[in-house]
């Protein structure tokens, strides 16, 4: 019959050609509309039970093994979505969408399922139930959460989860995998800051919300440098500054939007971080870290030592861990919560959604 790898080989041209497709054609969070229905109509194809409609656009496909193993399953998950970025490449296979691009590789993670669903639906030599989960808005929207909320593990309960994400820092055939958090959990910081804006000649009649701005940019440096341990990890990245005019070099604007991501991966040091900036902000998108189980990481990595790869799954974040133990790679979904940000006395800010006001 040959190894896993070797029978998934077969169709490696297959394979390239879908995940071309799928760059060519990147789709946002919740709007994957084509790229579910090229998923399920290629599980369809090849025997698979389909489901669909979780999250408005997830898909999921069941695989019974030839074998009885008590009722138990594994989930494999992929995320499908692409992130809102121009691509400025000159591949033959590029975005065909200005402004979308698999930027983050999720053309690859899906690509990588479908091969692994062909594999298990033509030799299906395994006990048990195999669940493939195809997540949309993995990218900020929230899809895993989505899922599980809409009843993902009660209509396919799982009893682990694995998932791969690539890395390309890492060389070709190569994967990494430890227990505890690898990817961090994300906080989404939207910031507005309101002035009155005015003509740059005569700066004394308005209130400026450029300087404002530009010091609560560099305020928020501080939570790394002087809220968290020198021995922990934290990352506080302003990614975007927008003024409510463009192109005026003597105009002063009335407001300016920042956006940006604080990255944590202990919870304590996340609740450390938040509590910096909490005097004067609000509600925030936040992702929770994705940590290994210490229990599926070490069968992860057999598994890949006995297909002659080292590769690297961890589990889903906390929201999911306490329905089913994981070993994914890149399952975040936002969950709830508020923090604020120090600014100048005359403004006020808030992470996600925030207005300051000044006078």
């Amino acid at each position: 019959m040959g190894s896993p790898v070797e029978r998934i080989r077969e169709y490696h041209r297959e394979l390239k050609e879908l995940r071309h497709d799928l760059h060519a054609h990147p789709e946002l969070g919740f709007e994957e509309t084509r790229t579910s229905a090229l998923v399920a109509d290629k599980l369809a194809s090849w025997g698979i039970e389909v489901h669909r409609g979780l999250a408005k656009t997830g898909v999921v496909g069941v695989v019974k093994g030839r074998g009885t193993s008590g009722g138990r399953a594994i989930g494999l998950r992929a995320d499908m979505d692409c992130l809102p970025v121009h691509e400025t490449g000159s591949v033959s296979y590029r975005s065909r969408h200005d402004g979308r691009m698999h930027a983050c590789g999720h053309d690859g993670h899906t690509t990588m399922l479908l091969g692994a669903a062909r594999y298990l639906a033509q030799t299906r030599n395994f006990g048990g139930t195999a669940y493939l989960i195809f997540q949309p808005a993995e990218e900020s929207g929230g899809g895993g959460q989505v899922m599980v909320k809409e009843g993902l593990f009660e209509r396919f309960p799982a009893n682990e989860i694995y998932a791969l994400h690539n890395w390309p820092g890492l060389p070709p055939g190569k994967l990494a995998v430890r227990a505890g958090p690898v990817m961090a959990a994300t906080d989404e910081i939207q910031i507005t800051v309101r002035g009155r804006g005015g003509h740059a000649a005569m700066p004394h009649l308005v209130v400026d919300p450029v300087v404002a701005a530009s010091h609560i940019i560099a305020a928020l440096q501080t939570i790394a440098s002087r809220n968290v341990s020198p021995v922990d990890a934290v990352v506080v990245s302003i990614a975007s500054m927008q003024t409510s005019q463009l192109g005026a070099f003597n105009v002063i604007p009335d407001s300016v939007r920042l956006i940006g991501t604080l990255r944590s991966f202990r919870r304590e040091t996340r609740r450390r971080s938040a509590r910096a900036p909490r005097s004067t902000c609000g509600e925030a998108i936040r992702p929770p870290s994705t940590a290994s189980a210490k229990r599926s990481s070490p069968r992860a990595s057999a598994s890949a030592s006995s297909a002659r790869r080292t590769w690297s799954p961890t589990p889903t974040p906390p929201w999911e861990a306490k329905t089913s133990p994981t070993c994914c790679s890149s399952a975040q979904a936002p969950t709830r919560g508020s923090a604020r940000a120090a600014v100048p006395a005359a403004a006020s800010s808030t992470i996600r959604t925030t207005t300051s006001t000044m006078r």
